[in-house]
């Protein structure tokens, strides 16, 4: 049987699904973040090599006739020691085709939408928006890392409430929100409450502060967290903006752990539904389009969307 396999390795999970040459599903694997950009380089590429074995269980390696990797942090792999392990991973997996690595915004967009044209927004662990033409970015607006942006991403909206909870300590006034950063921190109220809270969050990675982001939308109806929650909204559609021509109404694919969190969802298509005339689809990961896109290689555009 002849196959085909995508991931979506990002900073948080990596997801590999590998398809028959009619669109079906018929294997699946997980494992933990992929994106090199956010793990040691070794780590990351042994968690591919982890969700490609796990889906590839009970199937025919050799069958596997493309593949394709859509990788957050994608640039690293222009390393040629970082590239090595990657494909070493893919090798080790029993895989004989060519490993093709495209941005983890061209598998997305093609998670959601045939359309060889429009705009990909990620908004996970980081955030970018990405101009797509002919199933390949052209250009992008973000994507900067947590270090020098990735404004709206987990690791921002985290990083925002771990600052709202430092200014609800030092007001001596804490809201759900900050109650729940001390909680999840592991720090109780107290008068040093704040400095615990600082060491807490410094012993960790800083990509770790986008465990905080989903208490921000978890308590979004306080004004504090709804600030945050409009803020990240109005960030993350400028971005998608600034990757689109004027008047352009092709399609703009959401994707990206904060795309489904209810409040920020919601306000994030409001935001581009009075920018845009543009449809606003959502794709809830992107191994779906890169397997896709690895049909596209053999069977060319009319190949099967996944099922």
């Amino acid at each position: 049987m002849d196959l085909v396999v995508g991931l979506d390795a990002g900073g948080t999970s990596t997801r590999a699904l590998v398809l028959d040459l009619t669109g079906r599903a018929v294997g699946v694997g997980r494992a933990g973040g992929g994106n090199p950009n956010s793990h040691p380089p070794e780590r990351a590429a042994a968690h591919v090599g982890q969700a490609l074995r796990e889906a590839l269980a009970g199937l025919d390696a050799g069958g596997v006739r493309a593949g394709v990797l859509g990788m957050a942090g994608s640039s690293k792999l222009t390393d040629p020691l970082v590239a090595e392990l990657y494909e070493r991973a893919w090798s080790d997996a029993g895989l004989r085709c060519p490993l093709r690595v495209v941005t983890d915004c061209e598998a997305a967009f093609a998670t959601a939408s045939a359309s060889p044209d429009g705009t990909a927004l990620v908004a996970g662990t980081g955030s970018i928006a990405a101009r797509i033409e002919g199933r390949r970015l052209v250009r992008t607006a973000g994507g900067y890392g947590w270090l020098l942006g990735d404004e709206g991403s987990a690791f921002w909206l985290g990083r925002e409430a771990v600052r709202a909870a430092l200014r609800a300590l030092e007001a001596g006034e804490l809201d759900g929100l900050a109650e729940a950063v001390l909680a999840l921190a592991g720090v109780a109220p107290g008068p040093a409450a704040w400095k615990r809270l600082i060491t807490a969050v410094n012993a960790e990675p800083p990509i770790h502060l986008a465990r905080f982001a989903p208490l921000v939308t978890a308590h979004a109806a306080e004004p504090v967290a709804d600030g945050i929650v409009r803020r990240a909204a109005r960030v993350l559609a400028d971005l998608a903006m600034a990757a689109r021509t004027p008047a352009e109404t092709t399609p703009i694919v959401l994707v990206g752990s904060l795309v489904g969190a209810p409040s920020l969802g919601e306000r994030l298509r409001a935001e581009l539904a009075v920018r845009t005339d543009g449809p606003v689809l959502v794709a809830s990961e992107g191994a779906a389009g890169a397997a896709w896109l690895a049909a596209v290689e053999l069977l060319g555009d009319d190949a099967p969307r996944p099922v």
